[in-house]
């Protein structure tokens, strides 16, 4: 299976090639997506020998997350899928940033602005071939710090995401002991959208380039000032 993934949600603009399992990846921290996206594809398909038109799906980060960086994702995704003939695989943002916590149970935490968090929690479970996969227990919501509130099971959680760095006071107050660790660090990786993108390639979910759309959750896009 091979797959050219992208995620560029946040600052964080990352792109990778999944070739039958082996993930390789090209990252850089800037908010000119735009124009970082390509060569990081390029470089990485003459590493691997490959073409474009050698692939097998495209998957983006879907969102949530930066409205001009997920613009930017879906229009790439979109456009290279077009060209090539391939089918697209929109990833939720949220769950890649999740998939790359070590814990059993995630809280992810992407600061919106405005005094706001795109959240979603997660918790790492067996399927019947003994594989991992990261189940969502909430719906991806658009929150205020303290009004955000854990599922009632499991009883340990880690919080992780940009929203950590400005939230994690109010976090801590509201989720109480439950929430035993903020991982500052954490961001979504195109290497994560890649490998969350081969259940949905094998379940023959992927989709037509022009129904590859981002998730805001925020509906009224268009009349905010600046980035969230």
């Amino acid at each position: 299976m091979k797959i050219l993934a992208l995620e560029t949600s946040s600052e964080l603009c990352s792109v990778a090639v999944l070739l039958d399992g082996e993930v390789r990846t090209r990252e850089v921290r800037d908010r000119l997506h735009s124009t970082s996206v390509l060569p990081m594809f390029d470089e990485l398909l003459a590493e691997a020998q490959l073409k474009i038109t050698d692939m097998d799906a495209i998957a983006f980060g879907r969102g949530p997350g930066m409205f001009t960086g997920l613009r930017i994702g879906t229009g790439i995704a979109q456009g290279i899928a077009f060209a090539a003939g391939l089918p697209v695989i929109p990833v939720s943002s949220l769950q890649a940033l999740a998939a790359g916590v070590d814990a059993e149970a995630v809280l992810a935490l992407q600061d919106a602005r405005m005094n706001e968090i795109y959240c979603c929690a997660y918790e790492r479970r067996q399927d019947e071939n003994n594989r991992h996969y990261w189940h969502s227990v909430m719906d991806e919501q658009l929150l205020a710090a303290d009004a955000i509130r854990l599922p009632s099971s499991p009883t340990s959680w880690v919080a992780a995401g940009s929203a950590c760095n400005v939230f994690e006071e109010q976090l801590r107050q509201n989720l109480g002991d439950r929430l035993v660790r903020c991982d500052h660090e954490a961001l979504p990786r195109a290497s994560a959208v890649a490998q969350l993108a081969v259940p949905i390639l094998e379940r023959g979910d992927a989709v037509a380039p022009e129904a590859a759309l981002p998730v805001y959750l925020r509906n009224d896009v268009a009349k905010k000032k600046g980035e969230a």
